[in-house]
């Protein structure tokens, strides 16, 4: 098995292995996991040379990489990640920012930006990532993979390193349906009910995209209308995505602050570009606006939640745009990351289960369609993805 890391992917140093359980579903295929969930005996960095000097390295195995051992996956290494899972673009200024494969002069998106970028250079068959506010969804969109972030609470996170533990999620990456589906079928629990239902056009999202990117995926809703039926215009959020991205930014500031500020405040890391600006802007968040922030979310749950009950299917663009370009200074940066994140929140803050495919390019550069289900219904949503890849004609 060739594992030469020619993209960055991986954590420098000794590469980590670990040799499958048991047999079962995932027996041949290889995985990576990102550096914030623990294996024993290894130390868990979570980006920050800082936090990998203050912390010992872990006395036990997270569950979730446990169960894809014993279902016979092959642990090949640990990928790197954004700093404390704190951003978007996928930048690691002390362990090296992984290449993007699919377009190298561009961002691979983060924070799981190594195991994303390991998965599309064929490195691993799949690759386990974590997300918050769009750091599966994201960096799959970036890099032309499928990639899921589950419904919140479906699969454990005990022996991963936090950041705003109630929007929080594991998720994975892979190159194909099947597998995407396959580690879905061990990891998560049943179906509540099916995702029949039609499919719902979240026009802000729509809206919010670049016309370019609104063009290149509108034959691949035209061909998934052949299958499921005529696309249902739905206006979602008239308060504006802009509206939900304050909102979603204050909650996770002040979660991200409770959980990781005393580390913060005691060792006083050195943070590379942006990171120590989220770091001192969570801090300062004000509790007010993060109780705003939860009660907005509420509403939004009060609002979405009894739509996507009876098997309906969300589905707009990943992304608004295409990985930035490595040259892009960081106000550019930040505007991609706010007008990213008013669409990724939609399933993040009600805790909904994403799927990203990967439907095309625009100037090179992979563009990702999503599909949101109701709670509970991520395998049912897996299944339509698998569909829906061989409608799309992707790898299934």
């Amino acid at each position: 098995m060739d594992l030469t890391d020619n993209v960055g992917a991986f954590v420098p140093g000794t590469r980590f292995e670990h040799l499958p359980l048991a047999s079962g579903r995932l027996s041949g295929l290889t995985f990576a996991v990102k550096d914030l969930y623990d294996i024993a005996g290894v130390a868990t960095t979570y980006g920050n040379p800082d936090w990998a000097r203050t912390h010992p390295a872990a006395s036990a195995t997270a569950p979730v990489v446990l169960t894809l051992l014993q279902a016979g996956g092959h642990l090949v290494g640990k990928t790197k990640t954004v700093e404390l899972a704190y951003g978007l673009t996928g930048e690691n200024v002390w362990y090296g920012t992984p290449v993007n494969p699919a377009v190298p002069d561009r961002f691979p998106g983060g924070s799981s930006c190594g195991s994303a970028a390991a998965v599309a250079a064929g490195l691993v068959d799949f690759a386990l990532g974590s997300d918050t506010g769009g750091s599966v969804r994201i960096p799959a969109s970036y890099c032309g993979l499928f990639g899921i972030r589950p419904s919140a609470g479906a699969i454990s996170l005990a022996g991963a390193c936090p950041l705003a533990p109630s929007l929080d999620t594991p998720g994975w990456f892979s190159r194909s349906a099947s597998v995407l589906a396959g580690v879905g079928d061990v990891l998560l629990p049943a179906n509540r009910q099916g995702a029949a239902g039609p499919l719902l056009r979240v026009e802000e999202a729509w809206v919010n995209a670049q016309p370019g990117v609104a063009e290149l995926l509108r034959p691949a809703i035209e061909k998934l209308e052949q299958f499921r039926g005529r696309t249902i215009g739905i206006r979602l959020v008239p308060e504006g995505l802009a509206t939900l991205f304050q909102h979603f930014r204050a909650v996770q500031a002040e979660e991200a602050w409770a959980a990781l500020g005393a580390w913060v405040e005691t060792t006083k890391p050195s943070f590379g570009p942006g990171v120590g600006e989220r770091f001192a802007a969570a801090k300062a968040t004000q509790p007010v606006d993060a109780a705003l922030g939860r009660a907005f979310r509420r509403m939004l749950q009060a609002r979405l939640l009894p739509l996507l009950a009876g098997g309906a299917v969300l589905v707009y663009p990943t992304s608004p745009c295409p990985a930035p370009l490595l040259t892009a200074g960081l106000p550019e940066q930040d505007a991609v990351r706010q007008a990213t994140m008013g669409v990724t929140a939609i399933a993040g803050f009600c805790g909904l289960p994403e799927v990203t495919l990967p439907v095309g390019k625009i100037n090179g550069a992979p563009i990702g369609l999503s599909l949101v289900a109701g709670q509970g219904q991520d395998r049912a949503l897996l299944a339509l993805a698998c569909d829906a890849a061989a409608i799309l004609g992707l790898p299934v």
